[in-house]
């Protein structure tokens, strides 16, 4: 992003010009709906000067973009060297061997062989443990009367299953979420931030040589867990390199970490706002999984995602040229009322929900089933556990990551039961 255009921005000369720039505006990002709702009404697909990329935000158009644009869109080393940009080139020779960043039929090869390590019904066995974990962690919080849903449930749980779904130390969990936490701001956000480089591009080298490390100890002493399925899953004598085992570790444990815990803090912040929703919800338990999909349709965890145009083509009426980029919002397909009816408003009983938080086609999450699991569990063991949820009375503060949703924090009061 050039340095006029930040000065532009802060000087709020963009002023009502229709840009997903707006995001940057603290006030914009608390609540994105009404700037998604203008792109979908006035310009469904949108020429964005100052991002050089078409935004496009229809439903009907968002699905056809997941589906048939390519997502190889990172930049190769070579291609960052000719930019200026040789300083990231460290990342970029990890995120060009992650399969969400690869078309077929590279993606389908990757895709595949980590599909024996990450199956519906290898996650499901899984259930009962994330149950026990869930338990533990509000063990630690219900005699106090308040929590942090953030700091003391939906951070921790997805960073602890994850390290237990990677076959690494449990007790590496708040590091591994560290480093999470860095390579997402920078997925998450279309803006270049070079005084963010050096950390990145630290955090990238230390989670390389972490996974390195896992894999030399698995080698040696074999155990569970997705390091070691990824090491010796084979389809026709065709394996994983070790740097695409390293590359595919790390897409995974960020995913799978962002995801629940955006997914968890959203999901509880929405149930607040809508107080008819919660009780419905806390009456009827078996409403959870049409509840999480309802959540995850209304504040959807992952925002938005890039793609390239294959060849030149017509979106919309409008003619987009070969690898141009086009950002898919889902999130504002997701509140699409040609799709969705009364699309701004929660409804746990919502039928027809064919939401696309997740993605769709090829690249949809690996990780959907898990994080399904670990958000209902959440919401059932905290509705059980938890009575009369308050939100306590500070201003929210959402993270400044443009294109995954969540929350810095959530405090809320509840009463007690055993």
């Amino acid at each position: 992003m050039s340095a006029q255009t930040q000065t532009s921005f802060a000087d709020g000369k963009l002023g009502g010009v229709l840009s997903l720039y707006h995001l940057l505006d603290p006030e914009v990002l608390a609540n994105p709906y009404p700037l998604f709702h203008r792109l979908r009404t006035e310009d469904p697909v949108h020429w964005d000067p100052f991002l050089h990329a078409w935004i496009v935000t229809r439903y009907k158009d968002v699905v056809q973009v997941l589906h048939q644009y390519s997502a190889a869109r990172t930049p190769t080393p070579e291609q960052l060297t000719a930019m200026g940009l040789a300083a990231l080139n460290p990342i970029a020779q990890v995120m060009v061997k992650q399969m969400i960043f690869l078309d077929p039929p590279a993606h389908a090869r990757l895709r595949s062989l980590a599909a024996q390590a990450f199956t519906p019904a290898r996650v499901e066995v899984l259930r009962a443990h994330i149950h026990d974990i869930t338990n533990r962690l509000l063990d630690q919080v219900q005699a106090t009367g308040r929590m942090d849903v953030i700091a003391d449930l939906a951070e921790p749980l997805p960073c602890i299953v994850t390290a237990e779904m990677l076959g690494v130390p449990v007790e590496d969990y708040q590091q591994l979420k560290l480093w999470s936490q860095d390579f997402a701001e920078m997925l998450g956000n279309f803006q270049h931030n070079p005084e963010r480089v050096p950390r990145i591009v630290k955090s990238v080298q230390e989670m390389i040589a972490y996974f390195r490390s896992a894999i030399a100890e698995q080698r040696l002493t074999p155990r569970g867990g997705l390091v070691s399925s990824l090491l010796n899953a084979e389809i026709q004598g065709d394996r994983l390199n070790e740097e695409e085992v390293i590359a595919n570790c790390i897409i995974t444990m960020v995913g799978g970490q962002e995801t629940t815990t955006n997914l968890i803090g959203n999901g509880v912040l929405s149930l607040l706002r809508n107080p008819e929703q919660l009780e419905k919800l806390r009456s009827d338990l078996s409403l959870i999984p049409s509840a999480v999909e309802e959540m995850l349709r209304y504040e959807s965890p992952s925002q938005h995602t890039a793609r390239l145009a294959p060849e030149d083509t017509i979106l919309g009426g409008k003619r987009i040229q070969k690898r141009q980029a086009v950002i898919a919002v889902m999130a504002a397909a997701n509140r699409d009322p040609e799709r969705f009816p009364d699309p701004d408003r929660l409804d746990i009983t919502r039928t027809d929900n064919r939401h696309v938080a997740f993605g769709w086609a090829a690249h949809f999450c690996f990780g959907a089933a898990l994080a399904r699991i670990e958000g209902q569990t959440a919401f059932e063991l905290m509705l059980r556990r938890l009575p009369d949820w308050t939100l306590e009375p500070e201003p929210l503060v959402w993270r400044t990551n443009l294109g995954l949703r969540g929350l810095t924090k959530l405090p809320i009061r509840f009463g007690n039961r055993s």
